[in-house]
């Protein structure tokens, strides 16, 4: 899909000229992977030629710098406005790039505030057909005040499989919904792992609780991302192409598959009929 083919959110270039689309990741608790699904969100989306930009607004456990091999550099200023740290075609911005490597941000929920919306306000995110949100696990103050700033595309809400993972991403699910930011789907993360020596599956969490989750509440599922050796690899060396370009075909296969998803579902929602499209792995 080209970039003049790619529809707007009504109302999000009023808050962010030049950007078409915001999309939240966000998940109910801590440990699912929720930044690797957003890395992944964006890497998938610039390799089909759209321009995207990636806001960490995890402001307590920023990785997005580290998992885009952006941790020793700090953002420029030009005019009073900050420019994103590009890294493989993707614009960067973290709170991550602020503090010390491992300095703890003890903040309550106003000084939070204010860093999201400095986020969306100063910084300079150019002419972008995505901006991907990393959003902190569970229900605070940062998904309120990104709801509350500008008109989101909708959210993606990731989870693994075990039972009380799903019941934390659907307190996150309907926690979106009741800030009238409309769910884009679900994606089920450390799915399964195919053994690489036998290629026989192994289901370590369980599997297909996201599937059955997401048809109880009538949202797509998005993918079944599985736990793959490279793919971390990739988050831990800081290079996120790799995740398509030097993982399995199953793995890579998945990842595709998630992205192509989501790309679908916001082009679904901007066309008005985000709830007529059924969108199920099969």
């Amino acid at each position: 899909m080209s970039q003049n083919q790619i529809s707007a959110t009504p109302g999000v270039a009023e808050k962010l000229p030049g950007v078409k689309n915001v999309i939240a990741v966000g998940a109910g608790k801590g440990g699912v992977g929720k930044s690797t699904i957003s890395v992944l969100s964006a890497m998938g989306l610039a390799k089909r030629g759209a321009r995207v930009g990636l806001m960490d607004a995890d402001v307590y456990g920023p990785s997005i710098p580290k998992m885009m091999g952006l941790d020793a550099e700090k953002p420029s200023v030009r005019d009073d406005r900050i420019l994103p740290i590009e890294s493989h075609g993707i614009g960067v911005m973290s709170m991550g790039f602020m503090v010390e490597p491992e300095r703890a941000v003890i903040w309550r929920g106003p000084m939070i505030h204010g860093v999201v919306k400095q986020f969306l306000e100063q910084v300079e995110w150019g002419e972008l057909d995505y901006l991907i949100v990393d959003l902190p696990p569970g229900t605070g103050d940062v998904p309120l005040t990104l709801a509350q700033a500008l008109p989101m595309t909708g959210a993606v809400v990731v989870c693994t499989p075990q039972e009380v993972a799903l019941l934390d991403a659907v307190k996150a699910l309907r926690m979106y919904q009741q800030l009238n930011v409309d769910i884009l789907g679900i994606v089920e993360n450390m799915s399964y792992f195919v053994a690489p020596d036998t290629g026989n599956t192994y289901d370590l969490f369980g599997r297909g609780g996201a599937s059955k989750a997401a048809q109880r509440l009538d949202v797509p599922l998005l993918g079944e991302i599985p736990i793959n050796i490279s793919l971390r690899e990739s988050g831990d060396r800081g290079t996120p192409a790799d995740a398509f370009d030097k993982t399995d075909d199953a793995t890579r296969a998945a990842i595709l598959h998630f992205t192509e998803q989501l790309a679908a579902q916001i082009e679904k929602k901007n066309s008005g009929s985000l709830n007529d499209l059924e969108l199920r792995i099969t």
